[in-house]
């Protein structure tokens, strides 16, 4: 397929990667910013522009690959009735896109994403369409690059959104907190990494239900205080660790 981005973000970046790996050809590269619009394109081979009135209009597929709240901004701009219009953000509806185009839909990559990334990462993709024609489409397209594709309406990619969050976000977080208390206490955090890729690994094979460990599942009173002891000093980290630890323990 011919398909203009939109966008020169981590996103863009890395779908546009992912979509000429599979053999798609990325006919142009659309960004405010003329810079990285230019350094985006030249990555995929391909052209570039900050101008509306130049974007090609004969590709199969745009894809507005722009942060959350800048989707309705660029749809300001964009009049592409009769091709396909696709987002790729989370918590934005896909009737957003109704008058840019009478087929439109969502294209998002469940992914943390990097445009620094050295690879290609796994991708599941979650799609969206204002009809079954554009619905294949987008199916076709998605299993390009992924094994790993659902159809979703705007309610359910919010939720899985939202779990996306307690799994990656909040998650790099403790991890985060992690770091800067071993750096406080001088102590290597970099001893933990074996750690975090074993828990993570885990998890393809057995559900995260049947895999907790530590001592607030096995209501380890006497080592919990002793951890509670060692936070004085550190206020917030103590009331997460007493926040976590009773959920883990209500959770038994």
């Amino acid at each position: 397929m011919e398909i203009v981005i939109i966008g020169t973000g981590n996103t863009a970046a890395v779908l546009g990667r992912k979509l000429q790996a599979a053999g798609h050809r990325i006919v142009q590269v659309f960004g405010r910013d003329s810079m990285k619009a230019s350094e985006l394109a030249y990555d995929l081979g391909t052209e570039s522009t900050n101008y509306w009135n130049v974007v090609v209009k004969d590709a199969d597929i745009y894809i507005i690959a722009v942060s959350d709240i800048a989707v309705e901004e660029v749809l300001v701009e964009l009049n592409l009735q009769g091709k396909t219009v696709v987002h790729t953000a989370a918590s934005v509806s896909k009737e957003v896109l109704k008058n840019a185009t009478n087929h439109f839909g969502v294209f998002y990559p469940l992914q943390s994403l990097r445009k620094g990334l050295t690879y290609l990462p796994e991708i599941p993709v979650i799609i969206d369409a204002s009809d079954e024609a554009t619905m294949k489409e987008l199916d076709t397209l998605a299993h390009t690059i992924s094994d790993k594709v659902i159809r979703a309406d705007d309610a359910q990619r919010m939720k899985l959104h939202l779990a996306a969050v307690f799994c990656n976000n909040f998650v790099n977080h403790l991890y985060t907190m992690a770091e800067k208390y071993c750096k406080d206490e001088g102590i290597d955090f970099y001893m933990l990494l074996p750690l975090i890729r074993e828990t993570a690994a885990r998890l393809d094979d057995v559900p995260p239900s049947q895999t907790q460990t530590g001592p607030a599942i096995r209501n380890d009173r006497s080592t919990m205080e002793k951890h509670v002891s060692l936070l004085e000093h550190h206020p917030h980290m103590k009331k997460i660790y007493e926040l976590l630890s009773e959920s883990i323990y209500n959770q038994r």
